[in-house]
């Protein structure tokens, strides 16, 4: 061969390399990347090619799927009950894409996750037609309920768990959306997603478990932990010394109280009547270091809680001086919190010191119903001991059944309530409206099935004054508890 012909087929030769190099890096390399672009259309157009699987509450589908006449989008999907549901399933849209379970658990629903490699091997075979794989959740349709009707026009979130099992019950935000709206392609498709971008209030906003607010007197049961824990106090019926009015450390501010009787309170009378000046000396007591610890141990500060969906990092600060700890201790400051992370303080309580993993998936079906994967309970942390969860237990029972507790609403009869109520101030001075708070448990002889957490972030009609934990959360938290309550019978 002579010299140019050689130069050529070298040349050649390294072209072919370079396309097969080129060839395996896209689609083993790269595919992935690929397969998960938002500018991928084919991706889209695949996700809505079979009618997608289900997720389900109750042993019944909340979603739905339904043929049309596009040339592109074969399926479309629908949804049951769709605003009370949206915080569960987010949405699936053929023009803007899904989020939440509907884009975590993708691969099952639409049958192209590598689990389901062999059901689609056998269609082949078969020739039945594709289908996607169903996820069946743990939440209770009937607490659900209770949540989305109590909120009603109140703009707020519940999150109810199952203290034994971590097992996510319920998960309302208000106000919602109708992820059916949206579901296609269209020009009314369009308009409806943009006015929910534009919309002030928010609907999208899944307020269980992505919007934090400051805890105002609920997180005074994670103070009340902290001192048990660390043995600052060890009879919750003794005095604490507490003077009147107390003075935050290292300043002149007096800590005001909303209730009388505060002037040395014993620990159990103070979260009776949520006594701030009792909690802010307890918290300075224990100290910045160890009320983190406890806090963490509740789940502070973890920015990795997937139920599967991630919830937002509740925040108790690291590095504040003494004044703003103590502040922190009766839930201001800067301490923030998800509804669902307060739902978790109360189930550990309720729970005899136990914090099990939060979670709303129980198992993945495969088309034909067989059981891929099984979510099973798992323990988090232990924030208290058992003794001292069951003082904790005591005084949050205190505060529904004592004629001066400031939980009486959520009374259920013939059942034990623990509860604690939050009227938690923000913005600058203070001007804007109180959030209204409570976290509450019911325990039967067998346990406890459920615990709750209800913010109210804003209630159209209701007067500052008549803004309270207890008048306007309660409620609501009682009617949830009573809907599990009923549901186990």
């Amino acid at each position: 061969m002579n010299k140019p012909l050689r130069r050529i087929a070298i040349f050649c030769g390294l072209l072919v390399l370079a396309l097969l190099v080129r060839t395996n890096w896209l689609q083993y390399v790269q595919a992935d990347d690929l397969n998960t672009n938002s500018k991928n259309r084919r991706v889209l157009i695949e996700r809505y090619a079979a009618e997608r699987g289900n997720i389900i509450v109750d042993g019944k589908p909340i979603t739905g799927s339904v043929e049309t006449n596009d040339t592109d989008f074969k399926f479309k999907r629908t949804y049951v009950n769709g605003p009370m549901w949206a915080p569960v399933t987010g949405y699936a849209s053929q023009a803007f894409d899904a989020n939440q379970i509907e884009k975590l658990e993708d691969g099952i629903l639409t049958g192209n996750s590598d689990q389901l490699f062999f059901d689609r091997t056998m269609a082949m075979f078969t020739g039945d037609e594709k289908k996607g794989g169903n996820v069946v959740t743990t939440l209770s349709g009937a607490a659900q309920k209770a949540a989305y009707k109590g909120l009603g026009s109140k703009k707020g979130a519940v999150a109810a768990i199952d203290p034994k099992t971590g097992k996510i019950l319920a998960l309302a935000s208000t106000p919602s959306y109708d992820p059916s709206t949206f579901a296609g392609y269209s020009g009314k498709d369009e308009k409806a997603w943009n006015a929910l971008e534009k919309d002030k209030e928010k609907p999208k906003l899944n307020r269980a478990l992505r919007e934090v607010y400051p805890p105002g007197s609920t997180f005074k049961v994670v103070t009340a932990a902290a001192a048990l824990e660390h043995g600052e106090i060890d009879d919750i019926n003794a005095a604490t010394d507490t003077p009147e009015p107390y003075i935050l450390p290292n300043t002149r501010t007096p800590m005001v109280n909303h209730a009388n009787g505060c002037e040395n309170a014993s620990l159990m009378k103070a979260l009776e009547v949520s006594c701030n000046s009792v909690f802010a000396k307890l918290g300075d007591k224990v100290g910045r270091d160890k009320m983190l610890e406890t806090a963490q141990k509740f789940g502070f500060n973890n920015p990795e809680i997937d139920t599967p969906v991630r919830a937002a990092a509740s925040v108790y600060n690291k590095t504040m001086d003494r004044s703003s700890n103590a502040l922190s201790s009766i839930g201001q400051f800067d301490t923030a919190t998800t509804p669902l992370q307060m739902a978790m303080v109360s189930a550990a309580i309720a729970n005899d010191g136990k914090l099990m993993k939060p979670y709303m998936i129980d198992r993945l079906e495969a088309p034909n119903l067989e059981v891929i994967k099984r979510n099973e309970p798992q323990e988090m942390s232990r924030p208290l001991s058992p003794k001292n969860a069951q003082l904790l237990q005591q005084m949050m029972e205190n505060v529904v059944e004592s004629p001066s507790g400031t939980g009486g609403k959520a009374k259920i009869d013939g059942v034990k309530v623990g509860g604690k109520t939050g009227t938690a101030q923000h913005g600058e001075n203070n001007s804007k409206r109180p959030y209204a708070w409570f976290i509450s448990y019911a325990k039967t002889d067998s346990g406890s099935p459920v615990a709750v957490a209800v913010v109210v972030e804003d209630s159209s009609g209701t007067s500052r004054d008549d803004i309270t934990g207890g008048g306007l959360a309660g409620p609501i938290a009682r009617d949830v508890m009573q809907a599990v309550l009923d549901s186990k019978k």
